[in-house]
């Protein structure tokens, strides 16, 4: 097949784990012999003259890298705009790449690139299929009542609505999108992201290092790696320290991973009196992150919020006990007492007891470990979710063209079931009005 995919975000340009999931799709699909095309963008804070736009082949994909504009946006302060700008960017670049090459198929990933790839895909009548990674109302827990999270809502709401086929990483987000996006639960279908395991694999040399480095005297280590956002729930693990390290004494946590929440984290860690016993790591490489997670003791993931839970596969690859959060696709990818301890999102008591258990109890902890790794290889192999993903290509049907209206924004928090059901048995192309 002819693929044409659509991502703000491809290596290497990697904000978080949707660029990596997107390229490895990509090249699994050439692997495959499928003729794969990727258009996505240069570095932020770029422009024409230091980073032009780039059309090249890595790895039998095909990849057109589009320049920013020379307008002064920015991502972080104002989104929507910069947005706006990346997709109008890739609208006039793609054309002449495209060359007459017609895709079978758009794939779109994320609500960034909505503008470019529903553009891209009515003006080629190729049908439209799309991935959702996460929803910003899940992101807020419900609650839509900044002017920017209404914005973001209402484009995830046009993209879903305007998709020939759906994509979601677990059961819990084809719930969370359905009854967001007045899309029925069977339309929608549930790809788990997939794992390289032979890329963690790493030195003991390396592992020495960090041990030495971070914990000379031999005390425990605990490590978060991801983005640093509030629903990750870091500032929960950084609550629950004072009660691990009254057990384990010397205890300390690594925090690997950069976002807006740096600050609030760093006066969280002063708050709790840990300050010293939490190292703020930023980003790591893929092989310091490897090192690192070979020599910790647990890794916790304490998200409030969690679509699927990426980082609990790598961990897993990397052999690294699991504690983590039940939140989303977490508590379908973590086996509670079989390849990881799971406890409630936002619970600081369950979070402290559960790291306790792992570090009390170590060789149960690997054995959680070895089951965790052991399943990579039969649930999320590569080759079965890409034969997978090209299945829905080759059902994916070309809708005939609608007018979609705009949402109305809920007032109250979009999750409470009376407002939005999980299952809508009548559902209408247009969404049933309520306060807003």
């Amino acid at each position: 097949m002819r693929v044409l995919i659509v991502s703000w975000e491809y290596p290497p340009v990697v904000v978080g784990g949707l660029g990596r999931h997107v390229h490895a799709l990509a090249c699994r699909l050439a692997a495959a012999g499928h003729d794969v095309r990727v258009l996505s963008r240069q570095f932020g804070g770029t422009d024409a003259s230091t980073h032009p736009t780039l059309a090249e082949e890595v790895d039998g994909v095909r990849i057109l890298r589009v320049a920013e504009d020379p307008a002064h946006l920015e991502f972080e302060r104002d989104m929507i705009a910069w947005m706006l700008a990346m997709c109008h960017g890739m609208l006039r670049a793609a054309p002449a790449w495209l060359d007459g090459w017609r895709p079978d198929v758009v794939h779109a990933h994320d609500w960034l690139v909505t503008h470019a790839a529903i553009g891209i895909a009515d003006q080629l009548e190729a049908p439209l299929v799309v991935t959702l990674h996460a929803t910003e109302a899940g992101r807020h827990a419900g609650w839509l009542t900044g002017v920017v999270s209404q914005q973001v809502h209402s484009m995830e709401w046009w993209l879903a609505q305007r998709a020939d086929a759906l994509i979601t990483c677990s059961e819990a987000m084809r719930g969370e999108a359905a009854g967001l996006f007045d899309r029925e639960p069977d339309e929608i279908t549930v790809l788990h992201n997939g794992i390289e395991p032979r890329r963690w694999r790493v030195a003991q040399a390396d592992v020495d290092a960090v041990r030495t480095r971070y914990a000379p005297d031999g005390a425990p280590l605990l490590l978060y790696f991801g983005r640093l956002e509030y629903e990750k729930g870091v500032h929960d693990l950084i609550a629950a320290l004072p009660r691990i390290r009254k057990a384990h004494p010397g205890t300390r946590l690594l925090v690997a991973g950069k976002g807006t929440q740096l600050d609030f984290l760093v006066e969280q860690a002063r708050t709790h009196r840990v300050r010293r016993a939490v190292r703020l790591l930023g980003h790591l490489s893929d092989d310091e992150l490897a090192a690192t997670l070979a020599a910790v003791n647990a890794v916790v993931l304490p998200s409030r919020y969690e679509p699927f839970g990426m980082v609990a596969l790598e961990t897993a690859a990397a052999g690294a006990p699991l504690v983590a959060s039940t939140a989303g696709g977490l508590g379908e990818v973590v086996r509670d007492r079989v390849t990881g301890l799971s406890f409630t999102p936002g619970d600081v008591a369950g979070i402290a007891s559960a790291v306790r258990e792992v570090l009390d109890e170590p060789r149960e902890a690997v054995v959680r470990a070895e089951a965790a790794r052991a399943r990579l290889r039969s649930e999320f192999d590569w080759d079965h979710i890409t034969r997978a993903t090209v299945e829905v290509y080759a059902s994916a049907q070309r809708r005939e063209p609608r007018a979609i209206p705009r949402p109305k924004i809920p007032t109250g928090n979009a999750f409470i079931p009376a407002a939005i059901p999980k299952t809508r048995a009548n559902a209408k192309p247009a969404p049933k009005p309520h306060n807003s």
